[in-house]
């Protein structure tokens, strides 16, 4: 069946995303969180984006209002029984997304498919515990949604052809480049990527060059958007370590360990921006590089 209404479970920072590029590509999306509060922040990220859209010139207001009327939230999973795709955004547990799927499976139409965002858990996994593991795919996007050009097209050995092409027909219907994967932990991205920012942290650690030298370096030497360091504080430290705890479960390889020094940054709440403090202090302008890291 053509995919018409799409249903995104979880409005935070990367549901949002998902729900805004949606209904810009004329779908009709049902958001859902889990109460009032939650579901009205999320929403007013959408609608605080397209705004600045509209104030720069690049979205028209009647182009905001179309987009807008696409989109309803919802506390109630209930609500997403008739979409015919829906895309799971909650917090990175195999346990958490397990419920929520095998709640959905009871609720929503044969013909639906099911996506999880997850950038690093097992596709097959969450896909067994439903009765439509050939209709279970990975859609993983990249945060920010709007911004970013890739969705990684995950397939696990229950899915059928028929529904990876479509998830990967839907992935760029939003104007996206769908990276076709199989279900091997971390797919594509991260499981070249996770290596590279875990031996910048050891790099670090066994004195190669200080927090800017490492980034320069990268960031002139390789022709890099922005050093690894840097990108580390963005992501997350601590969802880099918890992605690379991951990693390391599944392939007992050392370029997937953790170092020593992101665990103890992980353990003093040193996140990177989302806590104001990581390899960098950015509590003002411009950010500088935290003194005594090691």
């Amino acid at each position: 069946m053509e995919i018409k209404t799409v249903g995104v479970v979880g409005c935070g920072l990367m549901g949002s995303g998902i729900a805004q590029v949606c209904a810009e590509a004329g779908y009709h999306v049902r958001v859902r969180e889990v109460d009032e509060a939650a579901l009205a922040k999320g929403l007013g990220k959408i609608e605080g984006f397209l705004k600045k859209g509209v104030d720069k010139g690049k979205v028209t207001a009647e182009r905001m209002k179309e987009v807008l009327g696409r989109l309803s939230g919802t506390t109630r999973l209930e609500d997403l029984a008739d979409c015919d795709l829906v895309i799971e955004v909650v917090v990175e547990s195999l346990a958490a997304k397990r419920e929520v799927f095998q709640a959905l499976d009871a609720l929503c139409a044969a013909h639906a498919i099911f996506a999880s965002n997850t950038s690093s858990l097992s596709i097959t996994e969450m896909a067994a515990t439903t009765r439509r593991g050939d209709r279970f795919v990975g859609l993983h996007f990249f945060n920010p949604v709007p911004l970013m050009k890739l969705v990684e097209v995950v397939r696990s050995p229950l899915t059928s052809p028929e529904a990876f092409e479509k998830a990967a027909a839907f992935a760029e219907s939003l104007g996206k480049t769908a990276v076709r994967a199989s279900d091997k932990t971390g797919f594509v991205v991260n499981r070249l990527l996770v290596p590279y920012l875990l031996d910048a942290i050891r790099a670090l650690e066994e004195g190669a060059g200080s927090v800017v030298d490492i980034d320069e370096g990268m960031r002139l030497g390789c022709g890099h958007p922005m050093g690894p360091l840097t990108l580390l504080d963005f992501v997350g430290l601590d969802t880099t370590y918890s992605i690379a705890n991951i990693m390391f479960d599944e392939f007992r390889e050392k370029r997937f360990a953790p170092p020593p020094l992101l665990k103890r940054m992980v353990q003093a709440g040193l996140f990177g921006r989302k806590s104001g403090k990581g390899f960098y202090d950015y509590s003002a302008e411009p950010a500088r590089p935290v003194p005594g890291l090691v």
